[in-house]
């Protein structure tokens, strides 16, 4: 539910506007912290030989890593008038497009983990699953417009619309072996156009934060076990915040100097892709279920996860509110407002 609710809340038409230079920083934002993560594993734990599992679970932190939960910097930004600016522009519109690859990504990897499958049949079930849901995709916009046009803002649209993410779900999983949580982001995003996709967002948030939600965050509470942490995993949680925050900072701020933004706003973009939230927590969930996190040394297990996704997740929260406010009190003259 809170994927097909991050997909609903997609704009598809601001994403189309933003062209590459929002591509290439959403691709360096996953790239930098996937790499970055999954070295800092191995050099805490030990480097593991390409293919084996140790580095596909060194491959999934790095995976964890590449979320971005961009709700608390478009608060930040709407607070301070800057949203609609050309770095709040980018940073709203490269998060979009880097939580769709992080999706991707972790699509990928559940799948190389399986030991029956190949890279060839991970490619060619991705790429069929995707080709599905663009040609269903449009088929079901075309009737949740006319069903909407029909019968606009009724309980039937956000119950069809349900059953509609519970449908591409159970696809993805079943039949292609992807991601049922990469079904209802999907799904979401085909929805995301229609004219009462916010009617929609608003009705599944309501069984969201009421029920599921909590339930959600409740569970991931209760797998992380803080009375067998040790200093060992202390110190691992530590490095895994640092790499996570310097990841998004690095990718996105020197892609977008690359791409002719002054250092100041280039730091800004950086400093505003690195928060991360339940998008984070449910990858890191989605891990343990398929059994990513099964650890081989003891040190490395639920415990420790969970702790440095949450850790991760409340510094970055804090932190990245307080930093665009030290930045953007540091500019000379206003920023120019963004026409898209």
């Amino acid at each position: 539910l809170l994927m097909f609710s991050a997909g609903l809340e997609t704009d598809l038409k601001e994403l189309m506007k933003t062209g590459p230079i929002a591509t290439l920083i959403a691709c360096a934002g996953v790239f930098v912290p996937l790499v970055l993560g999954a070295l800092f594993y191995m050099l805490y734990y030990g480097m593991a030989p390409w293919g084996s599992e140790e580095f596909y679970k060194a491959v999934f932190v790095g995976t964890i890593l590449t979320a971005t939960s961009v709700s608390i910097t478009v608060q930040s930004l709407k607070e301070m008038g800057k949203l609609k600016g050309r770095v709040g522009t980018t940073i709203l519109s490269a998060a979009i497009i880097d939580d769709v690859i992080g999706i991707i990504v972790l699509t990928f990897v559940i799948g190389f983990k399986n030991p029956d499958s190949n890279p060839a049949q991970v490619v060619i079930s991705t790429v069929l699953f995707f080709v599905f849901a663009i040609v269903v995709g449009f088929i079901f916009y075309k009737i949740f417009k006319i069903v909407d046009k029909r019968y606009p803002h009724t309980r039937r649209i956000p119950i069809a619309g349900l059953a509609f993410c519970f449908l591409m779900s159970y696809i993805a999983e079943k039949y292609f072996g992807i991601a049922d949580i990469t079904g209802a982001y999907v799904a979401g995003i085909i929805l995301c156009s229609i004219n009462d996709s916010d009617y929609i967002e608003r009705k599944v948030d309501i069984n969201s934060y009421m029920l599921f939600g909590p339930v959600f965050f409740a569970s991931i509470g209760l797998k992380t076990n803080i009375d067998n942490v040790t200093g060992s995993i202390l110190l691992f949680s530590l490095g895994f915040v640092v790499v996570g925050l310097v990841g998004k900072i690095i990718g996105c701020g020197l892609v977008a100097r690359l791409c002719k933004f002054n250092a100041h706003d280039s730091l800004k973009i950086g400093v505003g892709m690195m928060t991360r939230g339940e998008v984070a927590l449910i990858v890191a969930q989605k891990g343990l279920s398929v059994g990513l996190l099964e650890p081989q040394w003891a040190a490395f297990c639920q415990p420790v996860y969970f702790t440095s996704v949450i850790l991760l997740i409340i510094v970055s929260s804090i932190s990245t509110p307080i930093l665009l406010k030290i930045l953007y009190s540091k500019d000379k003259e206003p920023e120019k407002v963004s026409v898209n």
